[in-house]
């Protein structure tokens, strides 16, 4: 059966000359203090990100607050603003948890609907001087239990792989309760919550095991509508994540274009040898395909519409892909300096490869995909 679809303004696939101004300001701040060698110096340190650059972005530009209503302390423009922001980083190889704390953990907030909770978080999110994430949010039944304390609800359990978990002040834990799973805000102590740095492959996206141990917590939102604010947080991160992997993709093209293009063979650009055109126009091919796709799911999620879980879906699946073989020919056609430790390109590969796995494999998606859109088969052996 056809189901028409819900249209989306065009306008919101177009971008602003307020967008360009900030996407501008963000690519000459990032070319100035966030270079590769600037993000490799600051993976040593303990918070793994320039602190300094994270509180420029927040108060001089306003990034944290870009998504944010002005009554939470934001500047009260939309996730397409936020998303522009996201693509800028993901070029750069931004290695600091926004996207935990802008995106997941703000809009777990504000999509939970808790007046309390977003006036006591969100302006220090806005603000930068409070970073956040959530935990549990993936699980088909919640590693972390909640029960009634003395003084309140304590949290007892575990969550794996957690975005920035070992640093984050702030943690939203989806937890289970005797009336079914909620959403609590914890700020973990270290004589309650245990945090564990995870080796992963990505070190510019740091993840941590994250042990409860009767942290105190605070209910967020309602029980009833938990599971939907778990959904659409992630559903907005799948659209954040795939606007980070246009823009590291559009790295990688950029800087192998430059470079096939001053390296010379046999008396003449590698550029010009038909057979790296033609691995180029595919990766251009690709990443226009994969700005398409970014850009509905930003639309959807800019406005709530209730085509953001097939758009977010659908754009986790392209852009992942593009990602792949971006990074992929980043490495190959720059030819014996592409697999060295000390080029860059092995960092995209490890944001790529980790970037796929992120918010559930591309498999993943296309099932969901399909379920979404009607074409699931059922019973099936």
């Amino acid at each position: 059966m056809h189901r028409r679809r819900p249209e989306i303004d065009p306008q919101l696939l177009s971008e602003t000359d307020e967008q360009r101004q900030l996407r501008t300001v963000l690519r000459d701040l990032y070319a100035e203090a966030s270079g590769v060698e600037d993000v490799c110096e600051h993976l040593a340190t303990p918070r793994g990100y320039d602190e300094a650059l994270w509180a420029r972005l927040a108060g001089e530009i306003g990034v944290h607050g870009l998504a944010v209503p002005e009554e939470y302390g934001g500047s009260g423009f939309t996730f397409a603003e936020l998303a522009v922001a996201l693509e800028e980083a993901g070029r750069a190889l931004y290695c600091a948890p926004l996207l935990p704390t802008v995106v997941l953990a703000a809009h777990a907030l504000l999509l939970s609907g808790d007046r309390t909770a977003c006036e006591r978080y969100l302006p220090r999110i806005a603000d930068g001087t409070l970073t956040a994430t959530v935990a549990g949010f993936e699980a088909d039944e919640p590693g972390v239990a909640a029960e009634r304390g003395g003084g309140g609800w304590v949290l007892r359990g575990r969550a794996d792989f957690v975005l920035d978990g070992a640093g984050a002040d702030l943690i939203l834990v989806r937890a289970g309760t005797p009336a079914g799973p909620r959403i609590f805000a914890c700020e973990p102590a270290p004589d309650t919550c245990r945090r564990t740095p995870r080796r992963v492959l990505d070190e510019t996206r740091r993840q941590a095991l994250v042990e409860f141990r009767g942290a105190p917590a605070t209910a967020v939102g309602t029980a009833e509508g938990t599971e939907g604010t778990v959904s659409a947080t992630l559903d907005t991160g799948r659209a954040a994540l795939a606007a980070e992997q246009v823009g590291g993709s559009g790295h990688a093209l950029d800087a192998t274009v430059g470079f096939v293009a001053q390296r010379h063979q046999f008396g003449r650009p590698i550029g010009s040898f038909q057979a790296v055109k033609h691995r180029l126009a595919d990766v251009l091919v690709a990443l226009e395909a994969a700005r398409s796709a970014s850009a509905y799911a930003t639309a959807c999620a800019a406005v709530g519409s209730p085509q953001s879980p097939v758009a977010a879906c659908a754009a986790a699946v392209v852009c992942s892909e593009t990602f792949r073989l971006a990074t992929a020919e980043y490495v190959q056609l720059h030819g014996g300096i592409g697999f060295t430790w000390e080029h860059p390109a092995h960092l995209y590969v490890r944001r790529a490869r980790g970037a796929e796995v992120l918010f559930g494999t591309a498999d993943r998606h296309r099932a969901r995909l399909a379920e979404l859109v009607g074409l699931a088969t059922h019973g099936a052996g």
